[in-house]
């Protein structure tokens, strides 16, 4: 044989190379995130239009401003910015100002983000950091929402929406009793976050992502049966207060929350049995906030409250290592 074929290339991991790339995957999540962002300009209007880019600009901007002051690589060509971006626009109420936007993008790239390192290093969503932020900031504001606007404003000039204010389903629910048919909030016909309403559009475009496994589906997966059993065992014992399981999953954002934050690669669990604790923890905490806390939402603090555990639970729920534990005699 020889000599020269005979050598053996010794190299440190990963050894299994594959094509899919950090800025793959976010462009992946952007595109099917698309329906429901295009849903949601049909819906509320052509001001949504104005945030997304505000948004996705201050984003982008505050990213770079960061990188150069820390004198790190560029890092504006893996899209993660431009997903924050979105994202926090589409957790926010449809007429939410423009200079509110501004605030969150950066709070959600400085603090949420980078100030842990940068990609790959935050503990928390960084969108639901800007998200907490500006609820605290403008409680007004992240209160506020309209009616939809299903005749699309931008084309007919229509703007009498604009002062037509609405309760979302949750809180018309918790506070006056009052019930949304679920047709309206499967397909999104509601009142609510920008890009929360439309169950439908949410979960086709995370079919994709399931099918390439980008995301994990134990942690939607556990999300969504624990807030169903619950709320269901409510049902049963009180139906003029609770409302049924079906009703909880797809009002307000848990849809949103649970398959495109809560499965967030950085602030999610590494493992199989972590994603479940994770995923039922979320879930349990989105039930108890909705039904026994003074806010008709909880999906965002179950999520921000969660990823702080995300490290112990890693840790607890590690595989042992081939060819160690307890000796037996």
């Amino acid at each position: 044989m020889d000599k020269e074929k005979s050598k053996l290339i010794l190299s440190t991991s990963p050894h299994i190379k594959s094509d899919e790339s950090v800025s793959k995957i976010m462009l992946s999540v952007i595109i099917t995130l698309l329906p429901a962002a295009a849903f949601s300009v049909f819906l509320f209007g052509s001001y949504v239009l104005l945030l997304y880019a505000v948004s996705v600009a201050t984003c982008l901007l505050s990213e770079y401003l960061v990188v150069r002051l820390r004198k790190r690589p560029y890092t504006l060509n893996d899209y993660s910015a431009v997903l924050t971006g979105v994202l926090l626009v589409m957790v926010l109420p449809p007429r939410f100002p423009v200079y509110g936007v501004i605030l969150g993008g950066v709070v959600s790239i400085v603090i949420g983000k980078q100030i842990f390192g940068g990609l790959g290093y935050n503990i928390f969503n960084p969108a639901l950091v800007g998200r907490a932020f500006l609820a605290a900031t403008y409680p007004v504001f992240i209160s506020s929402y309209i009616a939809p606007n299903i005749s699309l404003p931008m084309l007919t000039g229509a703007e009498a929406v604009d002062a037509l204010s609405t309760a979302t389903p949750l809180a018309l629910m918790k506070f006056d009793g009052i019930s949304t048919p679920l047709g309206s909030l499967f397909f999104g016909t509601i009142g609510g976050s920008i890009g929360a309403t439309s169950a439908f559009f949410l979960i086709l475009g995370s079919i994709y992502l399931f099918v390439k496994k980008y995301i994990k589906w134990r942690t939607p997966a556990s999300i969504f049966i624990t807030v169903f059993v619950l709320s269901q065992i409510l049902h049963f014992i009180n139906p003029d207060r609770f409302p049924s399981g079906l009703f909880q999953l797809f009002a307000g954002g848990l849809m949103i929350g649970g398959l495109y934050m809560a499965t967030d690669m950085v602030t999610s669990p590494l493992t199989k049995k972590g994603c479940i604790i994770f995923g039922a923890g979320i879930g349990a905490l989105v039930v108890l906030i909705r039904n026994f806390g003074g806010l008709p939402e909880g999906v965002m603090y179950a999520i921000l409250f969660m990823n702080a555990w995300v490290p112990l639970i890693n840790r607890g729920t590690r595989p042992r290592i081939f060819g160690t534990g307890a000796q037996h005699e």
